[in-house]
């Protein structure tokens, strides 16, 4: 929670404008200092375009994204600080308030990944390939502009949440806070700071080595060692099956313990929990009763996904509901925005985003949004209608629990939008996935703005400068993510495989499908998975309510669930990397709270990023 450090002193008067008034004579800056600077943007833009390659990769691995934020501004800083002490006269100091909008810019351009590009398109391409395009360039006229509609929708439908979430009721956003502590550190000299930036930097080169030496395959350069990407477990058998065909091997790879550093032990305990329940108890009772038809990942999971899917489902639902109070506060929002009428003497009003901006993006981009459903997915535009004017409450609510609890409910929300069309237009898979699609990426783009306005408000900037900034990013990064995915992915029969496994679109498949087919449509076993596993994802948060003393001691269900989804070897990574961080946090505590992070950040950097790379030269035809 946030403290008297990092929040601002309100004034004695409670007046919503008397405190806007405070923060602006007493902490805002931007007169002062420099901040929408180009070299701010453009290593914003750059910055972000490559971590927004680096969380495609960990998308379609492991179903979730690297955060963005911070290490931007710890990469832009140390940049441009070597760059002010080698040519002092051409680069001069890079001040707090340019690193901020560089880091509206980058993590804007990062968060791309998660707008589409890591669920609703791989959903789609399994379950309805014919609806893209074929050839590359087709691929990227339809999805680009798509990627920047549905992102700027969320963008601008920040717009009404910002002056009363941030400015009046000062909602902790902590992941904000974060960053502009991490901001005040650098730019304060610290030398902490400095070792956190150089730790970041070594294990990126470290990820980026190991995985070299463990996908490249060269045509030139033959008799360098490789690097196995599993460690067998051959020689250990579960009846007549070994635990590498059940995929419970060792994987060489350094993501995925870095990974679980980050996720925490209690998720990662919980997902070998429930890779043990699938791959070593069910998958074998299932091989052997012929439900399952071979023991490989893709086989197995196109059985066991119908029990972690409701099981994630359930629980997130469960979840948000049962936070009902800040759904209802959510709507006092919308009513304080309509209320607020501009007064002449306000000087906030040259500074923040005006109304007159929100009423024409959400216009423009909106019926963009029902314009290109329509003609690239076919969604009918009543249907599009509904799903933007939806969005627009969703994104409050969003808004509202990333401001209260640091999570933007994107998970939760875009299942609510499947279900409604599910209900409103029951049989049509690409209408359900893309509904929610415009769902998801405006609320993560709105998400993610408002947490990055938290750190420029806590640091004095102007709001209206950081809106523009991540605009930018969202631009830039929709130019990067789509062909950064179609070169990892040229073909659907590489998704849900062992090697780009995409949980978070096995989920949305699961999902559509159900809704478009019905459960008779499963195997019997199956359908006992549906109620079980959804059974469970209700239990397990309920549990967690009723004895929060035992709490880590509760598996997670959205942790035992996407085990049902991945990788027996990807669940055993992240329990080693997350065992490795909790034993240092005991041990070394201090240097755990400084060090786990940006060293974790580091390696899922540079294997990326690496990954990518590697695809480039194959395509290339460099590498075979």
């Amino acid at each position: 929670m946030p403290t008297a450090a990092n929040q601002i002193s309100p004034p004695a008067s409670s007046a919503p404008e008397d405190i806007e008034r405070h923060w602006f004579e007493h902490v805002y800056q931007g007169d002062k200092l420099p901040q929408l600077t180009r070299r701010a943007v453009v290593m914003g833009m750059l910055l972000g375009m490559i971590m927004a390659c680096s969380n495609v990769y960990v998308g379609l691995k492991v179903g979730w994204s690297m955060g963005v934020s911070i290490t931007a501004c710890i990469l832009a800083y140390t940049i441009f600080a070597t760059l002010h002490r080698l040519f002092p006269k051409r680069f001069g100091p890079f001040s707090i308030l340019e690193n901020n909008a560089m880091q509206s810019c980058a993590s804007a351009a990062g968060m791309m990944a998660v707008g589409g590009m890591c669920n609703s398109i791989p959903a789609l391409m399994m379950l309805n390939p014919g609806v893209l395009p074929s050839d590359f360039a087709h691929r990227l006229l339809w999805l680009i502009p798509w990627m920047i509609v549905i992102s700027g929708l969320g963008v601008f439908l920040a717009v009404p949440a910002k002056r009363q979430m941030i400015n009046i009721e000062q909602l902790p956003f902590p992941s904000g806070i974060a960053a502009a502590e991490t901001m005040r550190s650098l730019h304060g000299g610290s030398s902490e700071a400095a070792g956190q930036a150089r730790s970041l930097g070594w294990s990126a080169i470290v990820g980026a080595v190991i995985t070299w030496f463990r996908d490249a395959d060269a045509k030139w350069l033959d008799w360098y060692p490789k690097i196995p990407s599993t460690w067998g477990t051959s020689w250990i058998m579960i009846g007549k099956y070994s635990l590498s065909s059940l995929t419970m091997s060792l994987e060489g790879s350094l993501l995925l313990m870095a990974g679980g550093a980050i996720m925490g032990f209690r998720q990662a305990w919980s997902m070998l929990l429930g890779a043990v329940i699938n791959y070593v108890v069910l998958a074998p009772m299932m091989l052997d009763a012929g439900v399952i038809a071979a023991p490989s990942f893709r086989k197995i999971s196109a059985w066991s996904l119908w029990i972690g899917v409701p099981m994630m489902v359930t629980s997130g639902l469960l979840l948000f509901f049962m936070n009902w109070k800040t759904v209802v506060r959510a709507f006092s929002t919308i009513t304080a925005f309509l209320r607020r009428a501009p007064k002449g003497d306000d000087p906030m009003e040259r500074i923040e985003v005006p109304g007159s901006w929100f009423l024409v993006g959400f216009l423009v981009f909106g019926l963009g949004a029902v314009a290109l459903g329509n003609v690239l997915f076919h969604v009918a535009p009543l249907m599009g209608i509904i799903a933007v004017l939806a969005t627009f409450f969703l994104v409050i609510v969003a808004a509202r629990a990333t401001g209260e609890t640091d999570i933007t409910p994107v998970g939760p929300l875009s299942k609510i939008t499947q279900l409604t069309f599910g209900a409103l237009n029951p049989g049509n898979i690409t209408t359900n996935l893309m509904t929610a699609n415009i769902s998801a990426g405006a609320t993560g783009h709105a998400g993610d703005l408002l947490v990055d306005l938290k750190s420029g408000y806590l640091l004095g900037a102007n709001p209206r400068q950081q809106f523009l900034a991540q605009f930018f990013g969202v631009i830039a990064g929709a130019f990067v993510v789509v062909p950064v995915y179609f070169i990892l992915v040229p073909d659907a029969a590489l998704l849900g495989t062992e090697k780009w496994p995409a949980p978070a679109a096995l989920v949305w498949k699961g999902v559509a499908e159900l809704l478009a087919h019905g459960p008779g449509a499963l195997h019997p076993t199956a359908r006992w998975g549906l109620v079980i596993g959804g059974t469970i994802g209700i239990i397990l948060p309920l549990l967690e309510l009723a004895l929060p003393r035992y709490k880590k001691f509760i598996p997670s269900a959205t942790g035992v669930g996407i085990a049902f989804t991945l990788n027996g070897f990807n669940c055993i990574s992240f329990f080693i990397g997350a065992l490795v961080a909790l034993i240092f946090s005991k041990k070394r505590p201090a240097l755990a709270e400084k060090y786990v992070v940006p060293v974790s950040s580091g390696i899922i950097a540079g294997e990326s990023l690496m990954g990518v790379a590697i695809a480039f030269l194959t395509v290339a035809g460099i590498l075979r």
